[in-house]
């Protein structure tokens, strides 16, 4: 047990206790166990625990196929999972878009400020005037009858179909990448091609977040699935480490937000 702390961040142990008392409930009750929404970090996490051709296998589901947050489902590998498994519940906000604008963060302090945890929706989709979020079915009531406006701005809330979402397409451009170390420095300044002067910069005066958490730590070390915003440069992700070149540098995988 103790030596699976030492692939992961301290700050991560009590996510990765959560991850195996989950597995242990999949093995004793020989029956499915649903999380709630997971950033992609976490999901990482998950998968790297369970393994593959286990007893116990992982699918993850968040609303439509390129979405960031989903859920993920553990089960006996007798079970066959469905869509309805991952009971997630999609609406859309109906608001008087030739006024006034509505933006995804409006729509993300409004949820919070209802009292509804980060973990219990999931992507908030914006296309044009259109917006959209998907939201853990057992909090569907509950927001029909509360997000009734955004800020000042009167809404109305309809309940879609999943055949009704948003069309999303891959944003990502993947780029295969070389980096001196995996601190934060060195993997944005390879990333997004500035100096790592600049990159320190950044990350010193708060404009980088690591999986939606501002962190200063210039030394902070990245892994897979870890979520990179850097202010004014956009976003990306870590898909994979490949090891190290014979120059001892970290070969790298990463998505960048296009």
């Amino acid at each position: 047990m103790d030596n699976i702390y030492q692939h992961f961040r301290p700050e991560e142990k009590e996510f990765i206790d959560q991850v195996v008392n989950w597995k242990q409930y999949v093995e004793d009750c020989y029956a499915p166990k649903l999380t709630d929404f997971l950033d992609p970090r976490q999901i990482h996490i998950v998968q790297s625990i369970i393994g593959i051709g286990q007893q116990v296998r992982v699918h993850v589901f968040g609303g439509h196929e390129f979405c960031e947050r989903k859920r993920v489902l553990l089960y006996p590998d007798y079970y066959s999972p469905s869509q309805e498994d991952f009971q997630i519940a999609l609406f859309e906000i109906k608001y008087p878009s030739k006024f006034v604008t509505v933006t995804h963060r409006q729509v993300l302090g409004t949820l919070m400020s209802l009292g509804v945890k980060r973990e219990k929706f999931g992507d908030i989709l914006i296309d044009g005037h259109r917006i959209q979020f998907f939201i853990v079915k057992e909090l569907k009531d509950y927001i029909k009858l509360e997000f009734c406006q955004v800020g000042k701005i009167s809404i109305e809330l309809m309940e879609m179909n999943m055949n009704e979402m948003i069309s999303i397409g891959e944003t990502w451009h993947e780029q295969q990448t070389t980096v001196s170390s995996l601190r934060l420095d060195a993997v944005i300044s390879s990333i997004y091609n500035i100096s790592r002067q600049k990159a320190q910069t950044l990350i010193q005066h708060g404009q980088v977040k690591v999986n939606w958490r501002m962190t200063e730590q210039t030394s902070f070390i990245c892994d897979e699935g870890d979520m990179i915003s850097a202010r004014g440069y956009g976003r990306s992700k870590i898909i994979a480490i490949d090891g190290q070149t014979r120059k001892e540098k970290w070969r790298i995988l990463v998505g960048v937000m296009k």
